[in-house]
């Protein structure tokens, strides 16, 4: 419980100071900041609207980890420019990116293939290809929403304007090093089904998740 409070107060704390950071564009006519804060406000309320709208719920650490990624992928990356100010803000989180969502879809699969009324099976190499699969895909998801966001707002997400005027090497750097997370996280997950550790605190998460969406897994367990 004393975790899930902590993760309460973070999520509470990231969205006071994107509301405070409105209220102080609004203030100062930045109306440009002021939406795009709006925008990153949004974002950060669709697990939420996931949870009451399609009764899905979503366990605190996963809506903490999503709203802190945005925070510092939108509001401290573009609005506050530590993409310029701090050259390696954008490997960082795109590596953390990987690294995250390879464990996510590794720990899922994983956790599935224990689940017997979901009836999948897969080895652990295939759990460890699927990890890997899965980041890069979100990766290159990412990518398509930076290039949407600058072709209809004109912002710069995708680094125009640092000597790339195409954003391609951008791109595909970010690719590059979500694939090289999701490598990594792909061997140590491997590694991990080989020596059979203990559960790691990622696979409570996922477990959690499954067992109280048991009408989306089909798990009657939980």
């Amino acid at each position: 419980m004393e975790s899930i409070t902590v993760f309460h107060r973070i999520s509470y704390l990231l969205k006071t100071i994107l509301l405070l950071e409105i209220l102080l564009a609004a203030s100062g006519a930045q109306w440009q900041t002021a939406v795009v804060t709006a925008g990153i406000v949004a974002i950060t309320m669709i697990p939420l609207v996931m949870e009451k709208r399609f009764r899905v719920y979503i366990p605190m650490e996963f809506e903490v980890l999503v709203i802190a990624f945005v925070f510092a992928a939108l509001f401290l990356g573009e609005v506050r420019g530590y993409y310029v100010r701090f050259w390696w803000w954008d490997i960082a989180l795109h590596t953390s990116s990987g690294l995250l969502l390879g464990m996510i879809g590794f720990l899922l699969v994983h956790y599935l293939n224990a689940v017997e009324d979901v009836g999948m099976h897969m080895k652990p190499g295939f759990v460890a290809f699927f990890a890997f699969l899965f980041a890069v895909g979100f990766g290159a998801i990412w990518e398509i929403f930076e290039f949407t966001m600058d072709s209809l707002f004109g912002l710069d997400m995708q680094k125009t304007m640092l000597g790339d005027p195409s954003g391609l090497t951008d791109t595909m750097w970010d690719l590059i090093v979500d694939a090289l997370g999701a490598l990594v996280i792909s061997i140590l997950g491997y590694g991990y089904l080989k020596s059979g550790m203990k559960e790691s605190f990622l696979e409570r998460w996922i477990r959690k998740f499954i067992e109280k969406n048991p009408r989306l897994f089909g798990n009657r367990q939980g």
